[in-house]
């Protein structure tokens, strides 16, 4: 299984967030990871409308955190920003052209692998995925 770029970078910004405790830029996001701004502008504004963070326009602006890190579930935050109905053909029934489509044991199979998936990621909050906030900190610096 693979995640899109877009729940890679959904996470990765909340992890800065977390770390960082204050409004950032996304071009501090940007340099800090070595990520497209413009792919990141587009990941902001996604978890804006979602309620993961809040936008600040103009001079001094920004985003940051618009919960505590605790309060922020990983598998939650997978399941909004990721399309899971992709994750195989026979999971879209709309656009489900696949010729053994109830006549094999892969859908099943895959349901319940990708079930337990989410279900590992819901027993994790931010908070969780950036333990040691000074180590993470260092590390960004260390890549820029």
């Amino acid at each position: 299984m693979r995640l899109s770029l877009h729940t890679d970078y959904s996470l990765r910004m909340l992890m800065f967030l977390a770390q960082h405790g204050e409004m950032a830029s996304i071009d501090q996001i940007a340099a800090a990871y070595g990520i497209s701004r413009n792919h990141l502008m587009k990941v902001a504004a996604r978890l804006a409308e979602l309620g993961y963070i809040e936008p600040k326009r103009g001079r001094g602006g920004g985003i940051m955190l618009a919960m505590v890190p605790d309060e922020i579930n990983v598998g939650a935050v997978v399941r909004s920003v990721e399309n899971i109905s992709g994750f195989v053909e026979c999971f879209d029934a709309e656009n489900n052209s696949c010729i053994i489509a109830g006549g094999c044991g892969l859908q099943g199979a895959l349901s319940a692998a990708l079930r337990d998936f989410l279900r590992r990621l819901d027993g994790y909050t931010l908070s969780d995925i950036v333990p040691d906030r000074n180590r993470f900190a260092k590390l960004l610096a260390a890549a820029v």
